[in-house]
C-alpha cells in the first residue's frame, strides 16, 4: 500500500476553499450574481466615483472587462456613471437597486459565514487572527 502523503496546508486550504467557492456561487446565482460580479459591485460601492482603470486594477481584470461588466450593471440599473460625458473620466456609483441587491447578497454571505463558523470554528478564528495581523502590519 502506498505511503500516505504528508499533510499539506496549501492543498487542504485549496480543497476547503473550492467547496466553499461552489457554495458561495450557488448562493449568489439566484440573485443573478457571480463571484466576480459581486466583487465588482462591492468595489464600486466601497469606492464611490471609482474609475474604470482603478476598478480593473482592484479586481485584477482588464479595463475592457471592467467596461463590459459595468455596461451590464448599468443596463440592469445597478450602477450609474455620474459623469457620462465624452472626454471626462468616468465616476461610477452603485444605485439604490444595486444597494438592495448587495444587501440581499450580504444576507446570503452571512448565512454561509455562520455555516462555515459552525463547521470550522478553529479555522475561522485562525483566519480572523491572520487577517487582523496582516492588516495591522499593512495599516
Amino acid at each position: 500500500m502506498p505511503e500516505k502523503p504528508p499533510f499539506s496546508p496549501t492543498v487542504a486550504l485549496l480543497t476547503v476553499s473550492r467547496v466553499w467557492d461552489v457554495a458561495f456561487a450557488d448562493a449568489l446565482k439566484p440573485l443573478g450574481l457571480t463571484t466576480r460580479k459581486y466583487g465588482l459591485l462591492g468595489h464600486i460601492r466601497a469606492t464611490p466615483d471609482v474609475s474604470f482603470s482603478e476598478l480593473a486594477r482592484r479586481s485584477r481584470i482588464t479595463v475592457q472587462s471592467a467596461h463590459t461588466a459595468v455596461a451590464a450593471f448599468t443596463t440592469d440599473g445597478l450602477v450609474e456613471d455620474t459623469t457620462a460625458r465624452a472626454g471626462a473620466a468616468s465616476r461610477l456609483r452603485v444605485t439604490a437597486a444595486g444597494e438592495r441587491l448587495l444587501e440581499q447578497a450580504a444576507e446570503r454571505v452571512a448565512a454561509l459565514d455562520a455555516r462555515f463558523t459552525e463547521e470550522y470554528p478553529v479555522l475561522t478564528e485562525g483566519l480572523r487572527r491572520q487577517i487582523e495581523e496582516r492588516m495591522s502590519r499593512n495599516g
